[in-house]
């Protein structure tokens, strides 16, 4: 439990019919009863009720009419005792009781310092503390879903579980130190072979869900590449669905490069559209060129547009996917037509994206690795997994390296759900967050 306590927004600033104020620590309900002039205060109330009352400044002036919402520890967001002030919106009142509250012994909030006293008083694992700042930032239902399920502590219990089984392994191990190996059971090596098998393939099961739940977090880069006049911008407004850039037929029209997002069965598509790939004496479209030419070196994706019977440009990325393009002109099948068909010509392109991203939309349980964090963390268990099987197989004068070996899985593994941790990390975890959650 922490010593101080802390208030602040919990709602985006601004114009805003009502604003809420978080107010969690030891002296939440001393501040609370000082700031109304209730009969009954605020701290003889129970927890998880309400009431309507007036917030006053230190000359007894009313500062504003709010509802408070009242929660106790340990059964609150943060396992401290919590009030909540719901007070108009704008951008007088909420300051003015925030001051208040700042005069009567609080303190602002830091970034994800909520969610943080949530962590370290054990109402959320590590895996569902980085789960609020990825429901917040989600930007499809798709994206929400993942992190509605990481937030239930779904992938926390998966990983709980991987957890206990390694450390108990990890006890055996360290037990059987004291044995000679002619003194162990018959079965002993092959049953310990089978366990690490089958907890590395838990683990490599989660690993593998790393590719969706990145997309799904940061969203896929898609460059649209090719020469001047292969229907890049027409392609581009068509997947976006509006008139964002600029269609003629003058060749070189696109000499910078345009960015927007779409979704692809609930993935964020950031898609560029670049200037033409050609040689050219302007000094303006030679830049857009080699801005193209870089952000195609960096796409998850780029789609290299070419008319039907043209050359390929020179110099594109390895695994460009080429798209045929003015199908109308030559009456190819295999060439797009966005002016004849263009409903046919989008899907066409959004299943070329969902075959080279990977997309398997309802493939997944719903539990995945979200965060660089977490692949970095579970790779390491599993690596250190394996090593303990290698060591196992050279008999007794492997049992010490393996059981150190397995101490490692067992610490990478209690990392990710934070059972053991380092300051520095959670200061780089709720860094990212917005104040007053």
């Amino acid at each position: 439990m922490h010593r101080e306590t802390i208030a602040a927004l919990a709602t985006p600033p601004g114009l805003g019919g009502v604003a809420v104020i978080r107010i969690s620590g030891p002296d939440t309900y001393a501040i609370a009863d000082a700031l109304t002039a209730l009969r009954r205060k605020p701290s003889e109330r129970d927890a998880g009720t309400f009431v309507h009352a007036e917030l006053k400044d230190g000359a007894g002036e009313t500062l504003d009419d709010a509802l408070m919402l009242f929660f106790r520890a340990p059964r609150s967001y943060t396992g401290e005792d919590v009030v909540e002030l719901h007070v108009h919106g704008g951008a007088v009142v909420p300051c003015r009781v925030l001051e208040r509250l700042w005069a009567l012994g609080a303190r602002p909030a830091e970034p994800g310092e909520f969610t943080k006293r949530a962590f370290l008083n054990g109402r959320l694992d590590l895996t569902q503390a980085e789960a609020v700042a990825d429901l917040i930032a989600a930007r499809s239902p798709r994206a929400a879903r993942s992190a509605r399920a990481a937030l239930r502590g779904d992938l926390g219990r998966r990983l709980g579980a991987l957890y206990a089984d390694v450390l108990k392994l990890a006890a055996q191990t360290e037990h059987l130190l004291d044995f000679d190996e002619g003194e162990l059971p018959p079965s002993f090596h092959d049953d310990t072979h089978a366990a690490l098998a089958a907890m590395a393939e838990r683990a490599d099961r989660l690993l593998a869900t790393w590719h969706e739940g990145r997309l799904l977090r940061e969203g896929a880069r898609v460059v649209l590449a090719g020469p001047p006049n292969a229907g890049k911008s027409t392609l581009f407004n068509l997947l976006l669905g509006t008139d964002r850039a600029i269609v003629n037929e003058q060749a070189g029209t696109t000499r910078d490069f345009l960015e927007e997002t779409f979704l692809l069965d609930g993935v964020p598509v950031r898609l560029t559209d670049t200037a033409g790939l050609r040689d050219t004496a302007d000094a303006i479209e030679r830049d857009g060129v080699a801005r193209a030419r870089d952000l195609a070196g960096r796409a998850d994706v780029t789609l290299c547009l070419v008319p039907d019977g043209d050359p390929l440009p020179d110099r594109l990325p390895e695994g460009a996917v080429r798209v045929l393009t003015k199908g109308d002109l030559t009456h190819n099948p295999d060439a797009i037509s966005v002016h004849a068909d263009p409903k046919g010509a989008r899907e066409k392109i959004c299943n070329l994206l969902r075959t080279a991203l990977k997309l398997t939309e309802g493939a997944s349980d719903g539990v995945m690795l979200a965060n660089a964090r977490q692949y970095a963390g579970l790779s390491e268990a599993v690596g250190a997994l394996r090593a303990a099987d290698t060591a196992f197989a050279r008999g007794d004068i492997g049992y010490v390296p393996a059981a150190g070996h397995l101490r490692e899985a067992a610490e990478a593994l209690g990392k990710l759900l934070g059972r053991t941790y380092a300051d520095d990390l959670l200061d780089g975890i709720f860094s990212r967050f917005c104040v007053g959650k």
